[in-house]
């Protein structure tokens, strides 16, 4: 009987424990483990950047790009200009044509070596536009007796496509084109080889190129891009757009 007396009150000592207990605060080394909050994946935009621009390269590169560059009509163009006497280029080449028949010399010019270079991307301060930057990298040969022998240059372009995203009547998003030009000042034309010429005739040829081949340039690969963009993949597509549609961020600043 005392036995069972004791386990009576026993079990009220450590029921009166528990009820005290369960009123305390517990302690940051106490209680039950809390439950961990799972990791969160990485921004699942900082990839888009990246495979906005390799799709752009693939789609130009399998759209034919370096050999449309390859089969422009330079020479054509270039003979087209030199017979237009208006504005500044007719004066330009006016006045070589009277001191230097340059112009009426030249045999040929080859465009060769095409190169697409690694593309650059930056996003508007607003967040809702893009501007893919193209390099382009070709040779050129340009065969003409006034300067003896087969002058090769190194051309160097930038082409500068703007990226937006626009929204239908029926609520589909898809991006588009917009402003498409060659980078100002981006031109570079260097001698590569050759009996180096007299410098006014370098000089010369430099400013017909430079008046006649970024256009050129320009009219191939901006119509191509625009094509690009209507058959991207539509995920990716879509995700873009609706970034750039809200004004968030998601292209890296380096």
């Amino acid at each position: 009987m005392l036995l069972v007396g004791s386990l009576v009150v026993l079990c009220g000592l450590l029921a009166q424990s528990t009820a005290q207990l369960a009123g305390l605060p517990l302690s940051q080394n106490q209680g039950l483990p809390l439950a961990v909050t799972p990791e969160l994946p990485s921004n699942p935009t900082n990839h888009l950047a990246g495979s906005f621009t390799n799709e752009l390269s693939r789609g130009l590169l399998s759209g034919g790009l370096l050999g449309i560059l390859e089969n422009i009509p330079l020479l054509d163009a270039v003979k087209s200009v030199g017979g237009n006497s208006n504005g500044l280029v007719g004066g330009l080449l006016g006045k070589l044509t009277s001191s230097l028949p340059l112009l009426n010399s030249i045999l040929d010019i080859k465009i060769t070596d095409p190169q697409l270079l690694e593309l650059g991307l930056v996003q508007s301060p607003d967040g809702h536009r893009l501007y893919v930057t193209i390099p382009l990298g070709l040779r050129l040969k340009v065969n003409t007796p006034v300067v003896g022998s087969l002058l090769g240059l190194a051309v160097k372009l930038n082409i500068t496509a703007e990226v937006l995203a626009v929204k239908n009547n029926q609520g589909k998003i898809h991006l588009v084109l917009g402003d498409c030009t060659h980078s100002p000042g981006s031109l570079q034309i260097t001698l590569l080889n050759g009996v180096t010429p007299v410098q006014n005739v370098l000089d010369n040829l430099t400013g017909i190129l430079t008046k006649v081949l970024p256009d050129l340039v320009q009219g191939k690969v901006c119509p191509l891009v625009n094509e690009i963009l209507s058959n991207l993949d539509v995920t990716l597509v879509h995700d873009i757009a609706e970034l750039l549609i809200h004004g968030l961020e998601f292209v890296v600043k380096i």
